[in-house]
C-alpha cells in the first residue's frame, strides 16, 4: 500500500479536564424521601400514591414509577385504601389533615430541614411576630410553609426590590427563608431588610440547609477555573437552577444545564480547556457519568474532584405501619 493509498489515521481527540464539584448531588433528604417510596412499595405493594413530584428531578420519578409508584397532583386522585406518600417539600397542613378526615394512609416525607423552618414559622407567628418569607412564589416548599400559617401571617419576600418595598403590618417581625436559595442572593435579602427592621428577629439557625450551602461553595471553588460550567439537574428544581447562576456569578463564562447527558451536545466544550460539573441535590450520581461518557465521545476527558465539605449527615426513614403513616 503506498502513502497516497494508506488507511487514514484516526483523530486524536482532544484534551478536556473536568473539576468535578464536591459535594453533588443527593443530599440526605432527597435520598430518605426515596427511600420513603422504595419501602412503602416493598411493604404494602403497588402501586403506592405520591402527592406531587418526591424529588424535582424526571429520572428520579420515572425510576419510581418503574417500581410502582404513582404520582398525582391532588390527595383527590388517590383511593381511600391505598398508601400516599408527600413530597420532600413539604405541604400545607391542610393536606394531612385532609388525609385524616379521609382516614388515608399516608407517610410524610417532607425533609426535616424544611419540617424545622415550618415549626419556626408556627413559633413566630404563635409569638405574634409577622413572617417574612424569602422564597420563591409558587414554590411547593413555600406553599407548604405559608400552609403552616393563618391566612396573612406571612409576606413572601423574592427580591431585594421586594425587600425594600414591603410594609408589614405594624408590630413584631420575623423572617424564615426557603431552604434551596442562593446563600449570598438571601444574604443580601436579609441585610437589607435588618436596615430597614432593626428589631428582625431571625431563625436561631440557617434556613438555608447544608446541602444547598455546602453545592454551592463546591461551584465557586472552581467556576473561576472553568471556561463552561455544565450542572446536571431539572429546570423546576430550585437549588440546581442556582448553581447555574452560582457558576456564572463566580466567573465561569458560561454556564448550562441539562437533566440527562444526551442533552448535552458536546461541541459546547469545542476551545474549553477546563469544564466544570456538579448536580443538585435531586441528581443522582449516574446522570453525572452520563454527562461525562457524552463528553469523552468527543474529548480526551480527565477528571479532578475538588471537594470543599465532606456531608455525613443522614435522615431516619419512619416506620411504616398501617393504620395511619405520620
Amino acid at each position: 500500500m503506498t502513502a497516497d493509498t494508506a488507511a487514514p489515521q484516526p483523530t486524536e481527540k482532544p484534551p478536556l479536564h473536568v473539576l468535578l464539584a464536591g459535594p453533588r448531588g443527593f443530599c440526605a433528604g432527597v435520598d430518605r424521601a426515596i427511600k420513603i417510596v422504595e419501602q412503602a412499595i416493598q411493604k404494602f405493594g403497588a402501586p403506592v400514591y405520591v402527592r406531587h413530584e418526591i424529588v424535582h428531578n424526571k429520572f428520579v420519578v420515572e425510576n419510581l414509577e418503574a417500581q410502582g409508584a404513582i404520582f398525582v397532583e391532588e390527595l383527590e386522585e388517590v383511593p381511600e385504601d391505598a398508601p400516599v406518600v408527600f413530597s420532600a417539600h413539604g405541604v400545607p397542613k391542610s393536606v394531612p389533615a385532609e388525609a385524616r378526615r379521609r382516614n388515608m394512609m399516608y407517610l410524610d416525607a417532607t425533609c426535616p430541614l424544611v419540617s424545622k423552618v415550618h415549626r419556626e414559622a408556627e413559633r413566630h407567628q404563635e409569638a405574634g411576630r409577622h413572617i417574612l418569607l424569602i422564597g420563591h412564589q409558587g414554590h411547593p416548599e413555600v406553599i407548604g410553609t405559608m400552609g403552616q400559617l393563618p391566612e396573612g401571617a406571612a409576606t413572601i419576600i423574592e427580591t431585594v426590590e421586594d425587600a425594600l418595598a414591603v410594609q408589614p403590618p405594624p408590630g413584631a417581625l420575623a423572617f424564615t427563608t426557603q431552604t434551596t436559595l442562593s446563600v449570598d442572593d438571601t444574604a443580601e435579602i436579609v441585610a437589607t431588610l435588618q436596615r430597614r427592621f432593626p428589631h428582625l428577629t431571625g431563625p436561631g439557625k440557617e434556613d438555608i440547609c447544608y446541602a444547598t450551602t455546602n453545592r454551592q461553595a463546591a461551584v465557586k471553588a472552581i467556576a473561576a477555573r472553568a471556561g463552561l460550567f455544565v450542572v446536571v439537574g431539572a429546570p423546576n428544581s430550585s437549588n440546581s437552577v442556582r448553581l447555574r447562576e452560582v457558576a456564572e456569578r463566580a466567573g465561569c463564562p458560561r454556564a448550562v444545564m441539562v437533566q440527562r447527558g444526551h442533552e448535552l451536545d458536546p461541541a459546547i466544550a469545542d476551545g474549553v480547556a477546563v469544564v466544570g460539573l456538579t448536580a443538585g441535590a435531586s441528581a443522582p450520581e449516574v446522570l453525572v457519568d452520563e454527562v461525562l461518557a457524552r463528553l469523552r465521545q468527543r474529548f480526551a476527558v480527565t477528571t479532578e474532584e475538588v471537594v470543599v465539605a465532606v456531608e455525613d449527615i443522614t435522615f431516619r426513614v419512619p416506620p411504616m405501619q398501617r393504620p395511619g403513616l405520620r
